[in-house]
């Protein structure tokens, strides 16, 4: 931590203030002291926040269920699943698993490739891997795969908690302008600063989707997100992108109600707003504008096929027929622990099944039914 906050505060004294954008990207993903890239990062019980593989397989599962029928819509000879961020490889694990012991015939047609930037992470995904890489089931690929304009997949592009730690530029309105909140020191602290912009994308961005922000009201402006958007377009010939995250709509983003914005920072599961505390050791994380998602992918070639918050795009794949099967046998205590314990996948308030949304944007194809996309009444 101290050698990052020093490697930081000599870049910011040599180089003057810096967008908050940059402030973040050395935070998550410096290559010898970033959270993600350290080794710094730990995910589940023990670590500082949770993702919804680590709660249990049956996650996976139901995202292997709508994989299926994907892969049945898509009838070339090999379905390619290309996941990026792969965490801890749980994901990968589950849904392998599910879709050999249900549906074999798509197994054996079955690629899957990871895309991981943290050696930490990978690491971890090759051992809990190690079976399914020896078959030559899985296989990683380099971080700039999908920048070199080699990749070419046909079926689904994955991801999962990605989007959200893309980092951010932060803007604030003052006096009827918008500003950029930029990064400084000062006598060894970080101090922000209300600066012209050092991008007109940001504003262009905001006034593209007919959003003002009100006096001193402050937001997140994800560049990144939509530079990901047209390299994954050039990379998916034809199939689906899936991607899974906690945000919103805009109008919902940019509301008056969020005057802070939406910045994010979670340390040993305690959840506060700090980005300068910690600096090396927490997560940073803003909430993803799904309307840009839509909005872009639509103008470079992604067909929007539908948004639905996780716990309905759960239930319509079965979920809770699901939990009803694994819990059938248990004494009731495992059973009742087992059943709170996936709640949290679809509870609306206080779980995760509300703020996590699953976008499906296509390529290449009609304009699909997805079983995951169903209006509850038509289960």
């Amino acid at each position: 931590m101290d050698d990052l906050r020093h490697f930081i505060a000599s870049r910011i004294r040599d180089e003057g203030p810096v967008t908050f954008a940059r402030f973040m990207d050395w935070c998550l993903y410096h290559p010898a002291y970033g959270y993600y890239s350290s080794g710094a990062a730990k995910i589940g019980k023990e670590g500082d926040f949770y993702t919804a593989p680590c709660v249990h397989p049956l996650f996976g599962g139901m995202l292997a269920r709508q994989l299926c029928q994907m892969g049945d819509l898509l009838s070339d000879n090999t379905f390619t699943i290309l996941e990026i961020g792969g965490g801890r490889g749980f994901l990968c694990a589950d849904i392998m698993a599910w879709i050999e012991n249900h549906e074999p015939s798509l197994f054996e047609r079955l690629e899957y490739f990871i895309v991981e930037s943290s050696n930490v992470f990978c690491e971890e995904q090759q051992q809990r891997l190690a079976d399914k890489r020896g078959r030559g089931k899985v296989r990683w690929l380099p971080t700039d795969a999908l920048r070199n304009g080699n990749l070419s997949v046909t079926g689904c592009i994955l991801s999962n908690e990605l989007v959200d730690a893309f980092p951010v530029h932060r803007v604030v309105s003052q006096g009827g302008e918008l500003k950029e909140i930029r990064v400084d020191e000062q006598d060894g602290s970080f101090i922000e600063r209300w600066d012209p912009l050092t991008d007109s994308r940001l504003g262009e961005y905001l006034s593209d989707l007919g959003i003002g922000l009100a006096e001193g009201q402050k937001a997140e402006v994800n560049l990144r997100a939509l530079a990901w958007l047209e390299e994954v377009e050039r990379c998916l010939k034809r199939g689906f992108l899936m991607t899974i995250d906690y945000g919103g709509r805009s109008c919902e983003l940019y509301n008056l109600r969020r005057q802070e914005g939406t910045l994010r920072c979670f340390y040993r599961h305690q959840l506060h707003d700090s980005p300068y505390e910690n600096v090396g050791r927490q997560d940073i994380t803003a909430h993803v504008d799904f309307t840009s998602l839509i909005r872009k992918g639509e103008e470079v070639g992604l067909l929007f096929t539908g948004l639905v918050p996780q716990y309905r795009f759960l239930m319509a794949l079965g979920f809770l027929d699901e939990i009803a099967a694994a819990t059938e046998k248990l004494p009731a205590l495992e059973a009742l622990q087992l059943r709170l314990s996936l709640k949290c996948l679809i509870e609306p308030e206080l779980g995760m099944g509300e703020i996590f949304k699953v976008l499906i944007q296509h390529k290449g194809m009609k304009q699909p039914a997805l079983r995951g996309l169903r209006e509850l009444r038509d289960i």
